[in-house]
């Protein structure tokens, strides 16, 4: 029989995307409704999973297959076009509604006959929505209700809920989901349906806006129930990513604000769209949600530039008929807005105040003495260099004297170094700028300060790595005494090997960020940061840190999305120079040591093994030769005294601990391996010899890796540990105890200085002329000739690159330079004008030979010859050497291109990007706890945008 048309007449609209977990249960459900709907309308909408190819209807009911995907509201608007209007009697037109479900949505027996009911009674509600509760755990509220901020920001006002019917007496809301909505056909007509440009969310809400601003009434009804399986934007889809899913609602919020902001300030919101994305992308950097960043800002141009926005304002204006006011209290305020955001704070908040308390205290369990003694150990090994402005010697030599040049001097571009080139600098040297910066009053500094905190702060980073891996209070303690007094920290800093003794100092810091990595954002950047200032102060350890990295991934693969990016900061910092390496045939070289190429001697493998970087026994040897004992002693001495950390470390892995202990011995071994190759790889000219990778930083890994284990083992230890621990300390100390004296000594190879590299003349005539070149000629012992150019004050550490130190061969300016200084210090007929004009040299400094006699007679037959030739004055004597001045004219040299400084600038820009990223997400934040507030969905005013007396 058919129904009254004084009766309301139900199509329900079904639609079916790779439903086939569900589809079946919707159908049955909705063929157990109480009250049936009048007609059926299936939109299978583009399924590939077969779930809908054994379906046929007849009579009321249609099956509608669309060839390509659609979201749920383009297959809802397609469902409605194929029901056919059906006209009324004399009395007055149908009353017809539509009911819209998904494959997920299994209504209650007695939904429809509920929410018909609430329409009955009040008839200004033209739209309606039920209760949706989890599929599988249907006393849980998905969604009741939905609202949207002032700025259009959309909320499901009930979410995630155990429902206990505490909200059920809240009907009146702005809006409801699309899921299980039902609204009144004449108004759905009247609208326009749902707006084209919201495919995938907020089109229900829209709906519901312009609705409630045309003058009628929405509701939800708490005692019609239906399920769903996730929200709108995920239905149909296997899988959405964060910043997919960012993205579509950010485009439907922003596609929204246009569409209700008044007239007058529309070009205004137009204009912001972009700078706003901007500022908010980096707001989500800081909120650790990198994922988002993508998203947002694609969102921004979506809708600056996709259009769509006219025709939504014009059926707004069409049928709006009262103003935003009515509907003020339905919306979200920014009080509630607040709350809604703490709220999940808390439950952050709660996880960590519950987690287990930290098995060591930094303040009460000896972490700030070791600290401290390692701070006054700092203070009596190192005070000659205290109040000391620069530090020169072995692999240092004074910054740039502004911070300006030390940027200049980072990235792609044109350097001055030698006779100038056109490359990349060494990632270190950013490193370098960045130390600088930091004490911008006198960069030089820096350096000075990174000597004095070498001890202290090895320290700090090692008690924190060791209480990630311990349980007992005092075991961290023992851990950063092992780790600062070893030979590899002490000989980096005494020799001058800065890059070494960053490396040092962060690699217990990027032990922890990396075993953190996947909890946090914050902990993931932290760890590629100090991935790249490792990387690029000890390129030889890029093996161990990219192996380390994929260990990482694979142990963690659950929650790789994090670990996978911790290189990218390092690759964007080496990819220049490698591509400038590889097309020059010389790979190897990205491994050299950054900063003053200096000689180190060969260390044995037994002397790698006792974590020895340099053959001198930490400063013995020489003490021993002197005193006439037996050569082999020594090292079995040296033995001896590192045996006890050795046993108790391989001890570990008789404990149940281990696998941890396991894995730090495998550190250690590569670390080991790392440092024997360092010793077989000679890539960098000194003089006229080449010389090896320092050692020091492959052993720095390998005395981690063997303090780590050993700190496992003593915490597993019966009673004896502590003893056993002090043991091993103070023997280990024993060994370095000649290294600790080297300023008092006489052995150190760095020293204090003023930072002035050349003589006073030339730093004077540089102050006019900064490009100023000072040819600088050093006898060599085997009687041969080191030659260098070098410009205005002089060479810097900035200045340094590993380019210029491995290059395999000479360049033509190169070869022009060799040969002017070799004519230069013989007599010969050769005229060195041409060659000190196009070079640029206006000075001669020939360095003082020294003790060695092959050395000496080289000096002295340069400075003969240079002093006999008309064409140079002699300056006289300087603490660098003898220097002469060259009377004549010369060129000023380039400066580069406007391609390398264009170049440079935008590889400057690419690194500010990268690393400022990484900073951004590496700023820890953290949660606060929300006051109590009450659990109301809606504001205490009531909505004025209907008329009471019609539902009476």
């Amino acid at each position: 029989m058919q129904p009254s048309v004084s009766q309301p007449r139900v199509t329900a609209i079904l639609v079916a995307a790779d439903g086939g977990d569900h589809l079946d249960r919707t159908l049955d459900a909705l063929a157990r409704q109480t009250r049936h709907p009048e007609g059926l309308v299936v939109v299978d909408a583009g399924s590939t999973d077969g779930s809908t190819a054994g379906l046929e209807f007849g009579g009321s009911a249609a099956l509608v297959r669309l060839s390509t995907r659609r979201t749920f509201a383009q297959a809802v608007a397609t469902g409605v076009r194929e029901v056919a209007p059906v006209d009324g009697d004399g009395a007055g037109p149908a009353d017809e509604w539509f009911w819209f479900l998904g494959h997920d949505n299994a209504p209650a027996p007695d939904a429809l006959a509920e929410l018909l009911t609430a329409v009955e009674i009040a008839p200004s509600v033209v739209v309606v929505g039920p209760k949706l509760v989890h599929d599988d755990d249907p006393a849980r509220i998905r969604d009741f209700g939905e609202s949207m901020t002032r700025t259009g920001r959309s909320l499901v006002l009930v979410q995630d809920e155990l429902d206990q019917g505490q909200h059920d007496r809240y009907t009146d809301v702005l809006a409801v989901a699309a899921a299980g909505m039902l609204v009144r056909r004449s108004v759905w007509e009247q609208l326009g349906g749902f707006d084209p440009a919201l495919p995938d969310v907020d089109a229900a809400l829209d709906l519901c806006v312009r609705a409630r601003l045309a003058g009628h009434r929405v509701a939800v009804v708490p005692e019609a129930r239906v399920t769903s399986a996730g929200p709108v934007e995920e239905f149909g889809r296997k899988r959405l990513s964060e910043g997919r899913r960012v993205r579509l609602h950010r485009q439907a919020q922003l596609h929204r604000r246009l569409t209700y902001a008044p007239a007058w300030s529309l070009w205004l919101h137009w204009l912001t769209l972009v700078p706003f994305a901007v500022a908010r992308a980096v707001g989500h950097l800081v909120a650790k949600h990198p994922a988002a960043v993508g998203g947002e800002l694609a969102a921004a141009f979506a809708v600056a530039f996709g259009g769509g926005v006219g025709r939504s304002r014009r059926v707004l204006a069409r049928n709006r008929s009262v103003g935003w006011a009515a509907i003020e209290p339905l919306r979200v305020s920014w009080r509630r807005l607040h709350e809604r955001r703490t709220t999940s704070r808390d439950v952050e908040l709660a996880r960590v105040e519950d987690a287990p308390i930290a098995r060591a205290s930094f303040l009460g369990d000896g972490g700030v003495w070791v600290v401290l003694a390692a701070a006054v150990l700092s203070v009596v090994t190192l005070y000659p260099l205290l109040g000391s402005p620069a530090l020169t010697g072995g692999g240092l030599l004074p910054l740039s004297s502004t911070v300006g040049r030390l940027w200049q001097n980072v990235g792609y571009g044109w350097h001055s170094l030698g006779t100038g080139f056109t490359g990349p600098s060494d990632p270190f040297t950013a490193v370098v700028a960045v130390l600088g910066s930091i004490t911008f009053w006198s960069p030089s500094t820096s350096v000075v300060l990174v000597m004095l905190l070498a001890f202290p702060v090895s320290a700090l980073g090692a008690w924190f790595a060791v209480r990630k891996v311990t349980t007992r209070t005092w075991v961290p303690v023992i851990g950063a005494a092992l780790y600062t007094i070893t030979p590899t920290l002490v000989g980096a800093v005494t020799t001058g090997h800065l890059g070494a003794v960053i490396a040092h100092l962060t690699l217990p810091w990027l032990f922890l960020a990396l075993l953190e990595a996947h909890r946090s954002w914050a902990w993931a950047a932290g760890a590629a940061i100090l991935f790249a200032v490792v990387g690029a102060s000890a390129p030889s350890l890029l093996p161990v840190l990219l192996l380390a990295w994929l260990v990482a991934l694979v142990v963690g693969w659950r929650r790789a999305h994090r670990r996978v990016f911790i290189p990218v900061p390092a690759a964007v910092l080496f990819l220049p120079l490698v591509l400038a390496q590889v097309a020059r045939g010389n790979p190897l070289a990205v491994f050299a040591d950054p900063g003053v190429p200096s000689a180190t001697r060969t260390p044995s493998a037994f002397q790698l093994t006792i974590a020895q970087p340099v053959p001198d026994w930490s400063g013995w040897l020489p003490h021993t030769e002197a005193l006439g004992i037996v050569a082999w002693v020594l090292p079995v001495v040296m033995a001896v005294l590192t045996l006890p950390v050795a046993v108790v470390a391989l001890g570990a892995m008789l404990g149940h601990r281990w696998a941890v202990a396991g894995a730090a011995l495998v550190v250690a071994l590569l670390g080991y391996a790392t440092a024997f190759g360092a010793t077989q790889l000679a890539v960098t000219g000194v003089g006229s010899t080449t010389t090896i990778v320092w050692p020091g930083s492959g052993l720095s890994v390998y005395w981690l890796g063997i303090v780590t284990a050993a700190c496992i083992g003593l915490d597993v230890l019966p009673r004896l540990a502590p003893v056993a621990g002090l043991v091993a300390t103070v023997l280990a100390g024993v060994t370095v105890a000649p290294a600790f004296a080297a300023f008092y000594l006489q052995t150190a190879t760095i020293e204090p200085t003023s930072g002035r590299v050349l003589s006073a003349y030339v730093n004077a005539e540089a102050q006019a002329n900064p490009d100023v070149g000072t040819l600088v000629v050093d006898p060599q012992p085997d009687g041969s000739l080191s030659v260098s150019l070098e410009r205005g004050q002089g060479s810097t550490l900035d200045d340094q690159s590993t380019l210029e130190s491995t290059a395999l061969t000479l360049t033509r300016s190169g070869e022009q330079l060799t040969t002017l200084a070799g004519n230069l210090a013989s007599r010969s007929g050769y005229d060195p004008r041409p060659a000190l004009r196009s070079l640029g040299i206006s000075f001669v400094l020939l360095d003082d030979a020294g003790s060695d006699p092959r050395a000496q007679a080289v000096h002295d037959r340069a400075a003969g010859a240079i002093g006999q030739d008309a064409l140079f004055t002699s300056i006289g004597e300087t603490t660098n050497g003898q220097l002469f001045h060259f009377d004549g004219e010369v060129d000023r040299t380039s400066t580069g291109s406007a391609a390398a400084q264009a170049t440079h600038v935008a590889y400057l820009v690419v690194l500010g990007v990268v690393f400022g990223a990484a900073a951004l997400l590496a700023v820890p934040t953290a949660p606060r706890r929300r006051r109590a507030t009450s659990n109301r969905i809606e504001a205490e005013e009531p909505a004025t945008t209907f008329d009471e007396e019609r539902d009476e």
